[in-house]
């Protein structure tokens, strides 16, 4: 299925003696960005978590955060570094009796850093990576269907865009040939008063041969071609989903500029603004291509 980059997953999972709230907020970007929110038990299970992620996301800036709310008998109790805390009260009543100051120490400062408490290994349960990878994943599982539902409501309005632009392509084959004719008469006219100036006639082999290079600058047939060929291939993409954003994006690049060598080979207003509108539609694609994954 084609996937949106953006996305919201959430999930509540009560467990005996354990409750587990993740909610996952993910935006665009061209690689995987992961920002962990994990309580201080728990961090170090990070890359136990990450390849559960990697399963459900290729690409995105993904903030994820974990909420653990343990039952009143089952709270694991943190172990304190009292010799680290201990050696850094010591170097401040150093510096302060350098100085001639009195030191008071204030303990409750040390709840706040957070490298002076760690996890009890001693009191954790052995299953409780695989309950917190059960929760992530639930929470992803949620989290994909909101992509999902955004990715089809991407690809409907690419799709529409494309159907417009399909039948764009379609006045400029019919407009080309006018231009070329207009274009032939003027020539000729030009050339014609031009030489009757100096009582010359226009050789028929003369005016041939700039026709000849006019046509071919004028000729936009491969141009048309591969447009056709682009913007189906777009449909393809579209209908295939997984992993198709950069590919679109490229696509989308292509596009743009074979309809900018069509505005340049055919000077013509009606066809300009065909071209710019154009443009403005590719454009309009390429700004909801960049939140496919």
């Amino acid at each position: 299925m084609l996937c949106s980059m953006t996305g919201f997953g959430r999930c509540l999972i009560e467990n005996a003696g354990l409750t587990q709230q993740w909610e996952i907020k993910s935006v665009n970007s061209r690689h995987l960005d992961l920002k962990w929110r994990l309580p201080l038990a728990v961090r170090n299970f990070e890359p136990h978590l990450e390849k559960v992620v990697r399963r459900f996301a290729g690409r995105g800036r993904m903030d994820i955060s974990l909420t653990l709310r343990y039952d009143a008998d089952s709270v694991p109790a943190p172990l304190f570094d009292a010799p680290q805390a201990s050696a850094m009260l010591g170097a401040l009543h150093d510096l302060a009796a350098a100085r001639g100051e009195t030191f008071l120490p204030d303990y409750n400062s040390l709840l706040s850093l957070s490298f002076l408490w760690t996890d009890n290994t001693e009191d954790r349960d052995d299953d409780l990576p695989e309950r917190l990878a059960q929760g992530l994943t639930a929470a992803l599982e949620d989290w994909n269907e909101s992509r999902i539902r955004e990715g089809r409501a991407l690809a409907a309005d690419i799709t529409a865009r494309i159907l417009r632009m399909e039948e764009w392509v379609g006045c400029i084959e019919e407009r080309a040939p006018e231009i070329r004719e207009e274009r032939t008469e003027a020539l000729h006219t030009r050339l014609s008063e031009g030489l009757r100036q100096f009582s010359t006639e226009l050789e028929e082999s003369r005016f041939l041969q700039e026709i000849v290079i006019l046509t071919d600058r004028l000729d936009v047939s491969e141009e048309l071609t591969r447009l056709h060929t682009h913007l189906e291939r777009l449909r393809e993409l579209l209908s295939q989903g997984k992993d198709a954003g950069r590919r679109l994006d490229f696509t989308l690049q292509e596009c743009f500029r074979e309809i900018n060598t069509c505005g340049n080979k055919l000077p013509d207003v009606q066809l300009s603004r065909l071209v710019v509108d154009f443009k403005n539609e590719l454009e309009k694609c390429r700004e909801q291509v960049q939140n496919i994954e």
